[in-house]
């Protein structure tokens, strides 16, 4: 799964989106002068400061990371054993919770070019002296894709870029058809689960995937040991169970995995792969791409390995068998609790996974030493005599890298608790030295940046959130900016204004909060300068890299723990609702800009397409003597009927600006009855935007104005109902959601509306 590289350094593969130019007006309304922090909760974050310490993370990250940690290993069940010890000793109230999950654990594994010569991929990274991958005593899993259908199939070869939709629809006008064929696809342009989904969809019978040296390797830096990228015979396993219909167990989607739980047949689970899928390094790839024949191939389709890149098929035969033992396995949710003194039955949430794909230095634990570091710190606080006014739940998942097993099954165990109580959740994943990344609900996008202008960057001397927005405006400045770009650097050059935060998809254990139960969310870490994705999902994720090349010191891990400390701090003991209800309406105001210039866009391309047929151009452009065929005939784009969500956005706008001047003009003087009245109509305000209707084909997906793109895999869909009937020419549909996301932004607008009434009064 994502398993955490790094968000912001990985934007194609776990969380990005699109942000119009309309982005600059939108934020106009939102005001980001910080409050400032009482000297009390100064105080009290400078003495959470205090208890950090980086020898503690560095010793933590060793023991966690001596041995593969993927799920049924021997050290995950360890590990998750020692988390729980350490909660206990730090004074937490904690357990371990218990899923029984479908596991397929490899068996065989056979990748071979049976013709016109004859060659085996190596499917074993080779140990490097002096690197914990030589030093392990247990077995680490070979090269492995997730959740693939076991098969064996013998077939010519297609190589198709990175197999996204954009590249089939090349293939065919190349005439290139990959119906009866294996694929091979380099990772990138999107997340991997999708490479044999789209194989499969198009006629495919096996899919193998492989890390290109121009995405990761030797041309971008040294490899390791040397550097930090990956070496020739690094591999890049995951999962490839189909995120976009539901995360979690395959058998049990909606419920909790429980041992007596009720299942699907594994025969029924939809979310399972149909063809046999293996990953490989770049080594053995070089050998299976130079035997191809056909066209060569455009040139955003080459990579960096010494050989023309051709399409195939040609004569070369390719001989590919994955056999795996699908049983039921246990994992191991640890959850901690410290309840509020206050209003103990309203719950902030942190989490981090604990299970990696080998050792898993840097994805996750370096996120989850510094969970451990904060929760540490909170019970340093406690036995100095400081208890949060809110309850405080630490979680370290466990399953994350198959698909977010363990967070889903827990979310989903505990819906009904959750939906109750929960505030916030806040998220981390793989950690490195760099810039702030923060993604999640916009109505919290005022809370980080208060947080971010009070937490000092060690490389600069100035504060986190100002070093991001000199990241954002110097970006904007590259030859490949897009409009996004430049849009946030305008309004990171206003310190009047708060800096943008992204959206949500899909691809850690944020998914379940926020796209299944509307529980809002925050998704922090630091990325940019150092150098995790040469690493990513192999057995090079080791304790020496992340400390050689990743974050030296573990001074970015501490950042991270001194970071996200604030947040939990303030979200658990402020006494007024966090969420800036403008940031949120700003935001969503932008989102539909975006979809009704995408639903314009949509229509000139089908009729500039329509005139190109019938003036024959694709035929009279293409070059005689190579093979070629034409674009599938697009249908005839009709209006759609977006004035009720127009309304509904206005609206919403009119709201946020009347509730967030209320609640800064009347917040400080309310009654204890005033704020338990506004308390409970925001506290779960954000779940209004996921009725029950959820996402056509698709209904786990409940969030209306964000989800992971069904072929786009962790990069968020805002108005996901609304943009993703568009780009598939559902027209109902596009209507049918204009209406039903109105409802739910109609819904979060009469809670604001009450909570200014009661601020008002």
């Amino acid at each position: 799964m994502s398993g955490g590289v790094a968000r912001l350094s990985r934007l194609s593969s776990k969380v990005a989106i699109p942000l119009a130019a309309a982005l600059l007006l939108c934020t106009s309304a939102v005001f980001a002068a910080p409050t400032p922090v009482s000297s009390d909760e100064a105080t009290l974050e400078r003495n959470f400061d205090a208890l950090i310490h980086l020898d503690e993370m560095r010793d933590w990250m060793k023991l966690l990371a001596a041995q593969p940690n993927h799920v049924s290993s021997p050290h995950d069940k360890s590990n998750a054993d020692q988390i729980l010890a350490w909660f206990k000793d730090w004074g937490w109230d904690a357990h371990i919770e218990t899923f029984w999950v479908l596991y397929p654990k490899p068996i065989s594994e056979t990748l071979e070019l049976v013709g016109p010569q004859k060659f085996s991929a190596t499917l074993q990274e080779p140990p490097i002296p002096g690197d914990s991958s030589a030093t392990a005593t247990d077995p680490a899993l070979p090269a492995y894709a997730a959740y693939q259908s076991d098969g064996d199939v013998t077939a010519g070869l297609v190589y198709v870029n990175y197999g996204m939709l954009d590249d089939y629809k090349m293939l065919q006008r190349l005439g290139v058809s990959v119906k009866g064929k294996i694929v091979i696809a380099r990772y990138g342009g999107g997340w991997r689960g999708l490479k044999p989904k789209l194989a499969y969809d198009h006629g495919a019978i096996g899919c193998i995937i492989y890390s290109d040296p121009a995405q990761d390797g030797y041309s971008i830096d040294e490899t390791y040991p040397n550097g930090p990228m990956r070496p020739p015979h690094g591999v890049q396993r995951g999962s490839v169970l189909d995120m976009g219909l539901y995360p979690g167990d395959p058998l049990t989607p909606g419920i909790g995995a429980t041992k007596d739980a009720k299942r699907l047949k594994m025969s029924d689970a939809p979310t399972i792969m149909k063809i046999p899928t293996i990953p490989i390094s770049y080594a053995d790839a070089q050998v299976f791409l130079a035997a191809l024949e056909g066209p060569v191939v455009p040139q955003n389709w080459r990579g960096a390995l010494p050989i023309t890149y051709r399409t195939g098929p040609g004569t070369a035969l390719v001989h590919l068998a994955v056999k795996s033992d699908w049983q039921q396995q246990p994992i191991y949710d640890v959850i901690a609790m410290m309840k509020g003194s206050t209003w103990p039955d309203q719950w902030v949430v942190r989490g981090n996974h604990h299970d990696g794909w080998v050792f898993g230095a840097t994805d996750p634990l370096s996120g989850q030493v510094a969970l451990l570091a904060e929760a540490k710190a909170f019970g340093g606080l406690a036995k100095q005599g400081w208890k949060p006014r809110r309850t405080i739940v630490y979680t370290s998942w466990d399953a994350e890298e198959p698909m977010l097993l363990g967070s889903t099954e827990w979310a989903e165990e505990h819906a009904s608790e959750l939906k109750q109580k929960a505030v916030l959740y806040i998220n981390s994943d793989s950690n490195e030295r760099g810039i702030l990344g923060v993604a999640g609900s916009h109505d919290f996008q005022h809370l980080l940046n208060q947080v971010a202008d009070d937490v000092i960057d060690p490389e600069t001397g100035v504060s986190v959130g100002q070093r991001l927005r000199a990241k954002m405006r110097i970006g904007a400045l590259a030859p490949t900016a897009n409009e996004h770009a430049r849009a946030e650097a305008k309004v990171a050059a206003d310190p009047d204004k708060d800096f943008p935060i992204e959206a949500l998809g899909s691809g850690s254990d944020f998914s379940a909060f926020i796209d299944h139960l509307g529980i809002p969310v925050l998704d922090v870490g630091f990325y940019e300068e150092g150098h995790s994705g040469g690493v990513y999902h192999s057995r090079y994720d080791t304790f020496e890299h992340h400390s050689r090349f990743v974050d030296p010191g573990f001074v970015y891990d501490a950042m991270l723990a001194k970071t996200v400390g604030r947040i939990m701090l303030r979200a658990a003991d402020s006494d007024l609702p966090l969420q800036n209800a403008s940031a949120f309406a700003s935001a969503v105001s932008d989102y539909l800009d975006q979809v009704k210039k995408l639903a314009d866009d949509e229509r000139d391309e089908s009729e500039t397409q329509a005139k190109l047929l019938h003036d024959r151009a694709f035929q009279l452009a293409s070059d005689p003597t190579k093979p070629s065929g034409l674009p599938t005939a697009l249908d005839r784009v009709p209006h759609i009927e977006f004035a009720t969500l127009e309304d509904a956005v206005d609206r919403l706008k009119r709201s946020a600006k009347a509730y967030d001047e209320a609640l800064s003009k009347n917040g400080s003087h309310l009654s204890a009855s005033q704020v338990a009245r506004v308390q409970a109509l925001i506290l779960n305000i954000d779940q209004t935007l996921a009725p029950d209707v959820g996402l056509p084909g698709r209904s786990w997906y409940k969030n209306l104005v964000y989800a992971p793109g069904r072929y786009t895999g962790y990069e968020a869909k805002t108005l996901p109902g609304v943009r993703e009937a568009i780009e598939d020419r559902r027209w109902s549909d596009a209507n049918r959601y204009a209406k039903l996301t109105a409802d739910a932004l109609n819904a979060y607008s009469d809670r604001l509306n009450q909570a200014t009434a009661v601020l008002n009064s």
